[in-house]
């Protein structure tokens, strides 16, 4: 390593972190699908030539971050260094490379100095549709990894000379919209080579040597910070655990528990006493437990610690194949992405606040809220929405909860009214807060939303992948927990409620309301002061 001075390890740092969120901008200033323009479902990161993080996005999503710690890692045991071109970009969905549910596509480029590789981007974007049995590649009723779209290794799909166009085709020809992921796929690329150009900038400046100690750096910094945290948490063994609803399959719940092992300055997670391989699509890989236990740790422990490789160091993920968070190769996962993650953070919130109560809230809406409508224009040509619900968030020892947003593993933003009834036919009948739907406690849970949506097409079909429905939002220390979401389906004046798991058809004038949960209180409610209950009351939290 070359001596580095505080002062250029800043500059280079900043640097470094500004390619992430430069690419960010790229992707959706350029990208065709609202999901990526308007609702930012995507993530942007750089990792050395070894795989290892060193730069991430801010505004970036948790559950993507923490997973492409090993994307690059996985990739290279396919393709080693040496076969790898300047201008190439990959582009992969497998879960098996460092990855989590299919609708995440990663593009994958190495970027070469003075003809050495000497780091890759990638950047997750999250395409509305990636085939499978359903419009919109969510399938309630999966049981097989098949079932939920077209599953594609690590493939080069971009070189020196442009797109590789035979295996471009290839892949669109087994997408829905194939116009919108075209573009989708050259706004990922783009992206790409923007990193590119922006690291050879700094590469230029401040030379190879310098550049790849200040990755060194930047990854030791993190984890001495890391193990500095974790010795302010007393040792012992502190166990929590939650509940998802169902699987979609069978109608019962399926546990995550954890066990949390504090020793110094390294800690331990085993999920060994979770459940079972789920039959339905809320499985999840081995590397989304480890993103959720990264988000918690960082979350609580060290917010302002620059994440990278270093700071996972001294956390240890231990997960039995055959669980729900280790399943077989085959096991169906699009919903474990989003809705499992966050129920393994919820089950490490419940660990923690064991030993840092002071640090932990209760429980939250902690779930994607995803309703998909898709269906076809009169003209053939087809549509997807794919929209999330944000909700209530668990109070805390200093605070009440916040209402209408997105908790822990997800920050991706809603789709605006504008925008909705724009790009599809629909109509967007309410939009507000539910009211009484947030837990009681001395710090009160914030209030989940209410969004109705008025049918405009002939025919169209309703997904819904939510979890919260059955198991509420918890309360913590004495607390209420928050009211469960609710999904209703009203036709011609009869109203049926919709499972957290389910694939419907609509039709014209149907109207279909989403109401999410509200977030659990802390504390006792009778510690509540009266003039903040009174307040409660006439702000509809009571």
């Amino acid at each position: 390593m070359t001596a580095i001075d505080a002062v250029t390890l800043e500059v280079v740092r900043n640097a470094i972190f500004s390619v992430a969120e430069e690419m960010r901008v790229i992707v959706m200033r350029s990208a065709r699908s609202p999901l990526l323009k308007e609702a930012g479902d995507l993530s942007c990161v750089l990792t050395d030539a070894r795989g290892r993080l060193i730069a991430q996005g801010n505004l970036d999503n948790p559950i993507h971050l923490g997973v492409m710690c090993f994307t690059v890692k996985e990739f290279l045991k396919r393709f080693p260094p040496e076969t790898l071109r300047d201008g190439d970009v990959f582009y992969t969905n497998a879960p098996t490379v460092g990855g989590n549910h299919l609708p995440d596509v990663k593009a994958i480029k190495p970027i070469f100095w003075e003809g050495e590789l000497v780091a890759f981007s990638v950047n997750l974007s999250h395409w509305p549709d990636v085939g499978g049995a359903l419009p919109g590649s969510y399938v309630p009723w999966a049981t097989d990894l098949t079932q939920e779209g077209l599953h594609i290794t690590p493939v080069r799909l971009f070189d020196a000379d442009g797109p590789v166009r035979e295996t471009l085709d290839l892949i669109l020809a087994n997408v829905r919209g194939r116009v919108e992921r075209e573009g989708d796929i050259h706004a990922q690329r783009a992206a790409a080579e923007v990193a590119a150009r922006r690291l050879h900038e700094i590469f230029a400046q401040f030379g190879t040597p310098t550049v790849l100690s200040c990755f060194e750096r930047m990854m030791n910094e993190s984890g001495q910070l890391m193990r500095a945290a974790l010795t302010e948490v007393p040792d012992g063994v502190y166990v929590g655990e939650d509940w998802m609803d169902d699987d979609g399959i069978v109608d019962q719940p399926i546990r995550i528990r954890v066990r949390v092992t504090i020793a110094g300055d390294t800690a331990t997670f085993d999920f060994d006493a979770t459940d079972p391989q789920a039959r339905g699509p809320i499985n999840t890989t081995y590397f989304i437990a480890c993103s959720s236990v990264y988000y918690v740790c960082k979350a609580l422990l060290g917010p302002d610690i620059p994440a990278n490789d270093g700071l996972y160091r001294a956390l240890t993920v231990n997960v039995p194949e055959g669980t729900l968070l280790n399943p077989a190769p085959h096991a169906p996962i699009v919903g474990g992405n989003h809705e499992t993650s966050q129920r393994v953070a919820d089950a490490l919130f419940v660990a923690f606040a064991q030993a840092i109560p002071e640090r932990v809230q209760a429980g939250g809406i902690t779930t994607s809220g995803l309703a998909v409508v898709t269906g076809r224009w009169p003209n053939g040509t087809p549509f997807t929405l794919y929209e999330v619900h944000g909700g209530g968030e668990g109070g805390s020892l200093h605070r009440d909860g916040l209402s209408a947003l997105r908790v822990h593993m997800a920050n991706t933003m809603n789709t605006p009214v504008e925008v909705i009834e724009h790009e599809y036919p629909l109509f967007v009948e309410e939009s507000a807060l539910r009211d009484g739907s947030a837990g009681a406690g001395r710090q009160r849970g914030g209030l989940g939303i209410r969004r109705l949506y008025r049918i405009a097409n002939a025919e169209a079909r309703l997904t819904t992948m939510i979890e919260r429905c059955i198991v509420p939002p918890y309360g913590l220390l004495g607390g209420a927990p928050g009211e469960p979401s609710r999904v209703s389906l009203d036709r011609d004046g009869e109203q049926r409620t919709i499972k957290g798991k389910e694939s419907v058809v609509l039709q014209h004038g149907d109207l279909v309301t989403v109401e999410t949960a509200g977030g659990g209180g802390y504390g006792p409610p009778v510690e509540r002061s009266a003039e903040l209950a009174q307040r409660d009351l006439r702000e509809g939290y009571g």
